[in-house]
């Protein structure tokens, strides 16, 4: 098994992000579901290069809040 840049697997796949002028994103951390060759289904992750381990749990655990609760931004939050 070989590694493999997937920004434009993203693309193809229709993944898009809500960004805002001036935001600027330094890490990322994708769960790709694959159906292998024989059928099979499997989940692989990729993480960009510079991501620690403790910041990737921290992801993880964030993305688990969010698809649970949802997501209210702290300068929305009045």
């Amino acid at each position: 098994m070989t590694d493999h840049k997937i920004g434009q697997l993203l693309d193809s796949l229709g993944v898009t992000v809500d960004l805002e002028d001036g935001d600027m994103p330094v890490d990322a951390h994708v769960l790709l579901k694959v159906v292998k060759a024989d059928g099979t289904v499997t989940l692989i992750k990729g993480v960009s290069e510079s991501l620690d381990w403790i910041t990737t749990l921290g992801m993880l655990t964030a993305a688990l809040h969010i698809e649970n609760n949802g997501y209210v931004s702290s300068r929305d939050d009045d």
